[in-house]
């Protein structure tokens, strides 16, 4: 072989076995970073049974106890309005004044037709006993005798007319002015001095609603109500033992309404449309915080799980197909349980299916693992659903990274 020959082939064997030592170097360094068993740290709580109370929130609205409408029941002209705008008004306090001289003038014609018939009565009376006289001396036939007893007793029968005349004229002369019906705060007035009011499209003139106290309407389906007789006649739900069912208010910026309610009754038909039954609390509201048509959400009392488990609200994962799941740590590997999860309380939800006691829940940092990923578990500092234990495995010493093997160098 020629010195040419080998020339030419020595750069190409060296080029070759640097490169089977590099394809060697990164075919190591693979299995090494694996044996390293990099573990993902994750904040964990441990779930244990616990007496929990349970909540439904319902949407309602706000009715006020008392809701009086002023309308006019005489037609007229509006003389005064006698209060002043959006003030607190007492019971049969004066509203508004409507010319009363016309009902003044038929009330006076009505007390003359009275006395016209008071009179007229005496006439026939006295008659009636002049004729009784002498129908005994058979001076008057007894036709006569019975004219008289009759016209006596039409006498009266006119008086009668003429008293409910007179009081039906007292009565729309009393119309005239206008008062409240109950105590409470009044709106803006609807109409105006000067504007004419009508009795036969009974004219609406102000709102007067009681405020001191209001009622939250709430609806909730059957089929809710029926699950709730059902977890009560098993034993997995029991009563609160409260004669009335407590209520809380939150109102539309999320804050609780300082005043506590209660429960006064729970419909008893359904709506054929909705398959809703009406649910109405009662709240005290001495600062007229809660006005009538407000959007509120009513927290009502369901009763007491004796040993449920909670998981706050921020473990629980959702599948594309609405399922829900949550990571609990099982031999230091994060594994992905499917679950069966119960009404929401305070934030935390519980799980009816799915969860035993003692399982450490993965709360924080599970965007970071995949089922089956080795984890380094650290307490929660979160806070901790009831009945739920930070006990958990002390942070580790996270394991060196393994070495990368340095690079071959070969000699010509």
């Amino acid at each position: 072989m020629s010195f040419k020959s080998l020339l030419g082939r020595q750069p190409f064997r060296i080029a070759a076995f640097s490169s089977l030592v590099l394809l060697a170097a990164c075919g190591n360094k693979e299995p090494q970073a694996q044996a390293g068993g990099m573990k993902v740290p994750v904040s964990v709580i441990t779930v244990q049974p616990t007496s929990t109370e349970l909540f439904s929130e319902l949407p309602g609205r706000v009715e006020a106890i008392k809701d009086a409408q002023i309308r006019a029941r005489v037609s007229g002209i509006v003389e005064e309005i006698n209060f002043e705008q959006g003030a607190d008004i007492k019971q049969d306090q004066l509203l508004f004044t409507i010319d009363a001289a016309p009902y003044r003038a038929v009330r006076n014609q009505a007390a003359a037709q009275l006395k016209n018939a008071q009179a007229d009565a005496q006439s026939a009376k006295q008659l009636a006993q002049r004729y009784e006289r002498l129908i005994k001396e058979n001076a008057v036939s007894r036709q006569d005798y019975d004219n008289a007893k009759a016209r006596a007793m039409q006498a009266d029968a006119a008086i009668a007319a003429a008293q409910a005349t007179l009081e039906s004229a007292n009565i729309d002369l009393g119309y005239t002015k206008i008062v409240s019906p109950v105590a409470g705060r009044i709106g803006r007035s609807l109409i105006t001095e000067g504007a004419l009011v009508s009795a036969a499209n009974a004219t609406h003139m102000a709102t007067v609603q009681q405020l001191d106290r209001v009622y939250v309407d709430v609806t909730r389906s059957t089929a809710e109500l029926t699950q709730l007789r059902r977890a009560m006649a098993d034993g997995s739900l029991t009563s609160a033992g409260e004669a009335q069912a407590k209520a809380t208010a939150v109102l539309e910026d999320g804050s609780n309404y300082d005043q506590e309610g209660v429960l006064l009754f729970s419909g008893v038909s359904v709506d054929p449309s909705t398959s809703q039954v009406t649910l109405r609390a009662v709240f005290p509201n001495p600062d007229e915080i809660l006005l009538p048509g407000m959007y509120v959400r009513l927290r009502l009392e369901q009763g007491v799980i004796p040993d449920a488990l909670l998981v706050p609200a921020q473990a629980v994962q959702y599948t594309s197909d609405g399922a829900s799941n949550l990571y609990v740590v099982r031999e230091e590997k994060a594994q992905s349980v499917p679950v069966v999860l119960g009404p929401e309380s305070h934030g935390q939800y519980v799980v009816n299916k799915g969860l035993q006691a003692g399982d450490q829940i993965v709360v924080e940092g599970f965007q970071k693992i995949r089922p089956g990923a080795p984890v380094q578990t650290i307490p929660w500092k979160g806070k901790q659903p009831a009945g739920a234990s930070d006990a958990a495995e002390a942070p580790a010493q996270e394991p060196a990274a393994a070495a990368e093997p340095t690079e071959a160098k070969s000699s010509e």
